[in-house]
């Protein structure tokens, strides 16, 4: 056997590695330290490249392949089509119009390459040189970059696959598809598909386009100083505007014809005679490519934009076909509504401001375009409220550029002031009277129709999905929900009288009706509703509380504007947009179901395969008797109430419900209604609200936004895109309401009455004589419990010494201690008074339950039961339900809702014993 030689008592340490052994030499001092620094610098370098190279690599299947780049000149949009089957719009690039090299003016191929890459013919799409040139500066605090064109082309066609945030990884992606786009593409090919894909402001894309918009002339015409331009905007198009920046265009345009000079693409004498010339442009706006429902396209192509970013797809250039919900028919008669009674509501307006008095000339807005040719448009409201006027002015660009040549605000506001032309623009602007329809199915949650402004091609804002505004009282419909909820009933009456709620420690709110009166009415909260009450209302939300009814109308359909929960709210202050709105009235349509509103049914490739198929998965939010008692109050709105006009002025006879609205100072005008098939709804005001109509007439949604969803309605019914025979849900017969602690005395009067009825059932036949026939009439001949003149036998009741209560007793009697602790705790806290006059009474009632009830374990006779009931009445005429009553009318609301909250917890917790 072979053994170790003899040694130290340790082994010797092993031999160095490597990394060890370089370190060791780059620390000797025999080593010269330059040659030391030379060989680390190299390490480091190798080590860095080669991890480069590795995180390339991994970039590689993040970004373009060669045959998606091979696409880029041919296009294949992405066709969205209409319910029918007719297209509505294609997703391309706009306004762009491709030309070759050759009809491209050379100067702006030379200043393109002096400016922006003036190595381009010797790289292979990244100019190591200038990387790393870039870098050093960024390094130093002056940041630059280092993008070929290769590169910026690269990001202009893949944005989402590549992205535009500043990061390592994003310039990496660039990196690697220049390397393809070098590899696919002829620097020709390169420089061509640059020119033709830039985008340029004003939805001009490409040179062409940049070229006819700014100087309305083709690219081949476009002059030194002005390709300079052109190219100089690339830098940033909104901060080199040469429309809106004139000074800083030309400081631009030289810096580039400057570095035309020093790549020797330009004489140094031609920059001397251009470089003081003042840039000249003649605007072209191009018009926007032409779409049916272009607000709902838009929203459509935005929900697509996310989809296609998940799933990895090119909405420009992978040919996809895209069926949406919209019916052409339904949308053109609603196109056509909003601009027929958009018309005649501006000019109501036109001539309510023209002079200083304001008679309501006629019930009809179509009276008013021929009288507004005889007057001067919003006159009174330019020359009285200059207040307004004037903010309308600092709001202004002008205003702005105007002090920044250094004129102090008040000359500036005078200047324009004088400027009559820009006056008249923007009483134009501002007096502009804007509208928006939406219709959706309620079965489906379909949008059928999408109107987001009164003309697209002057305000493009969407007033369905973008704008917020406060709803007024087309919001108390969730409120009358969340008081349905709680237990009121459509029958019971409130009175129309004046109320104070308490907002904050120092606040108090007096909500008032239109026209600033109360009644003084008992009014039912069907006609409440119908005529739109707002003390009512009100006095609703100081019950059921703010914080609930939000939480109901979110569940209902308002799920993305924030909804504040203060009491005002019952009179719809918190903004909300329409398409929110129809949706939320659609789940009352639909018995209380919420569907999402869809717009994209399913989406297909280019050889029809089925990629993605959108439908809302049904929510159950309102219970169904709620939902359709809701709905035929909502009925008396049409029938009797402010939305009767349908009917009148429309001649609407189908089953039909819905709600008006207007806000503070007739700044908005809101109508919504629903049919079976068909939730529509409308908003009418202008963009400012500091612009309102002058009337209260004409200010309110029953007389405003209300002509524009009737006139869909009728023209929809009548040419049969509409069916007049479904009728909504018939009402529910719910059980009228009794007062919040009355029906906890009466719950738990049912509670002690079904536990008697199981012990009698349950109990040994009684031994104890029967009391005389005087004594106890018989059953079919007892007088009514609760009104029982009959005296009690003297004996008090008393414990009775038996085995324990069943476990079902005791968990009732435990449930009944704790409703009444509850009530004496809050009574006491709240009111020490009232406590004192209650304490006893309650506590009686206790003692008296828990006496009969052991007694029942051993007496099972008619007088048992009556003393069973006689625990419940306190005295002859008092009951447990008659003190809850009068504590109920001693305590507020607050205190009221603090019960109800324990008592509905303590109820589902005794549940299984009713």
């Amino acid at each position: 056997m072979l053994r170790r030689a003899p040694g130290p008592a340790s082994d010797p340490s092993p031999p160095p590695r490597r990394l060890q052994r370089f370190g060791r030499w780059l620390v000797r001092g025999d080593v010269p330290l330059l040659r030391r620094l030379l060989v680390a610098s190299l390490a480091l370098a190798g080590t860095g490249t080669l991890l480069l190279a590795a995180w390339l690599l991994v970039l590689v299947p993040f970004t373009p392949g060669f045959g998606t780049l091979r696409q880029m000149k041919v296009q294949h949009p992405t066709r969205i089509l209409a319910a029918d089957g007719t297209e509505l719009t294609r997703i391309q690039h706009l306004n762009r119009e491709w030309v070759t090299l050759d009809e491209v003016a050379p100067e702006v191929v030379a200043a393109l390459i002096a400016t922006e890459d003036h190595r381009f013919y010797t790289h292979h799409g990244v100019d190591p040189i200038r990387l790393a040139a870039s870098a050093v500066h960024t390094l130093l605090g002056d940041r630059q970059g280092g993008s070929t064109l290769t590169m910026q082309l690269a990001r202009n066609l893949y944005p989402r696959r590549i992205g535009r945030a500043s990061s390592i990884n994003r310039k990496l992606k660039e990196i690697v598809t220049a390397f393809k786009i070098e590899a696919t593409y002829t620097k020709a090919e390169i420089l061509e598909t640059y020119l033709n894909t830039v985008p340029f402001l004003y939805n001009a894309y490409g040179i062409e386009r940049a070229a006819q918009t700014y100087f309305s002339k083709p690219a081949a015409a476009l002059t030194l100083a002005e390709s300079a331009t052109l190219v100089g905007m690339l830098k940033a198009t909104s901060t080199y505007n040469p429309l809106r920046h004139p000074d800083r265009a030309r400081a631009r345009r030289n810096v580039v014809l400057q570095q035309m000079v020093k790549r020797g693409m330009l004489d140094a004498a031609t920059y001397d005679a251009v470089k003081d010339t003042p840039v000249r442009t003649r605007f072209a706006r191009q018009p926007a490519p032409r779409s049916q429902a272009p607000h709902f396209t838009a929203y459509v192509r935005r929900q697509l934009e996310a989809w296609a970013e998940d799933a990895g797809y090119n909405l420009y250039t992978d040919g996809l076909v895209v069926h949406t919900t919209l019916d052409p028919a339904l949308q053109r008669l609603a196109e056509a509504a909003v601009r027929r009674q958009g018309d005649a509501l501006q000019a109501v307006a036109d001539v309510e401001w023209s002079g200083r008095d304001n008679p309501i000339r006629s019930a009809s807005p179509h009276d008013y375009p021929a009288v507004r040719r005889r007057v001067r448009p919003f006159a009174h409201f330019w020359a009285t409220r200059t207040d307004v006027v004037d903010r309308f002015i600092r709001a202004t660009p002008r205003y702005r550029n105007a002090l920044a040549t250094g004129l102090d605000p008040a000359a500036a506001l005078q200047a324009l002031r004088a400027d009559r032309a820009f006056m008249d623009s923007l009483r134009t602007v501002k007096t502009r009277l804007e509208a928006g329809f939406v219709a959706l199915d309620p079965r489906t949650g379909h949008v059928r129709a999408w109107v987001g402004s009164r003309e697209y091609d002057r305000d493009q804002y969407d007033h369905v999905a973008q704008a917020r505004r406060q709803p007024g009282s087309t919001f108390k419909p969730f409120v009358y929900a969340a008081a349905l909820e709680r237990g009121y009933r459509p029958d019971d009456r409130l009175r129309d009288e004046a109320v104070e709620i308490r907002v904050g420690r120092e606040q108090v709110w007096r909500p008032v009706n239109a026209g600033g009166t109360v009644s003084g009415e008992a009014l039912t909260l069907r006609e409440a509703l119908a005529r739109s009450t707002n003390t009512i209302a009100a006095r609703l939300i100081a019950d059921v509380g703010a914080r609930p009814t939000v939480r109901l109308a979110r569940r209902m359909g308002i799920r993305q504007s924030p909804l504040e929960p203060v009491p005002s709210i019952a009179l719809g202050t918190s903004p909300v947009t329409l398409l929110e709105m129809a949706s939320a009235y659609a789940t009352i349509g639909s018995g209380g179901v919420y569907r999402a509103p869809v717009v994209i049914t399913r989406i297909e490739d280019a050889e029809g395969n089925v990629l993605a198929t959108f439908a809302p998965e049904p929510e159950r939010v309102l219970d169904e008797p709620i939902a359709h008692a809701l709905l035929d109050m909502m009925r008396g709105v049409i029938d009797q109430g402010t939305g009767r006009r349908i009917r009148t002025v429309f001649g609407v006879r189908a089953d039909v419900a819905g709600k008006t609205g207007t806000t503070q100072d007739n700044a908005d005008g809101w109508f919504l209604m629903i049919h079976p098939h068909l939730v529509a709804g409308a908003w009418v005001g202008f963009n400012d609200p500091r612009v309102t109509f002058r009337s209260d007439y004409w200010g309110q949604g029953a007389h405003n936004a209300l002509y524009v969803v009737g006139d869909v309605y009728r023209h929809a019914l009548r040419q049969g895109r509409l069916d007049p025979r479904p009728t909504l849900a018939p009402a529910p017969a719910l059980e009228p309401r009794t007062p919040l602690l009355a029906r906890a005395g009466r719950w738990l009067r049912e509670t002690l009455d079904g536990l008697r009825a199981s012990l009698q059932t349950d109990a040994p036949p009684a031994e104890s004589p029967a009391p005389p026939e005087s004594a106890e009439p018989a059953e079919d001949t007892e007088p009514p419990r609760r009104w029982t003149q009959t005296p009690e036998p003297a004996e008090p009741v008393r414990p009775v010494e038996a085995s324990p209560l069943p476990a079902e007793a005791e968990r009732v009697l435990r449930g009944v201690g704790q409703v009444l602790g509850v009530l004496d705790e809050v009574i006491e806290r709240h009111d020490p008074q009232a406590a004192a006059r209650y304490r006893e009474r309650l506590q009686r009632f206790a003692r008296d339950a828990e006496d009969v009830l052991r007694r029942q374990q051993t007496q099972a006779s008619p007088n048992a039961r009556r003393r069973l009931d006689r625990s419940i009445d306190l005295d002859e005429h008092t009951s447990l339900r008659d003190v809850l009553d009068q504590v109920a009318r001693d305590l507020d609301p607050a205190q009221r809702r603090e019960i109800e909250r324990l008592l509905r917890t303590l109820e589902r917790d005794l549940a299984p014993n009713r």
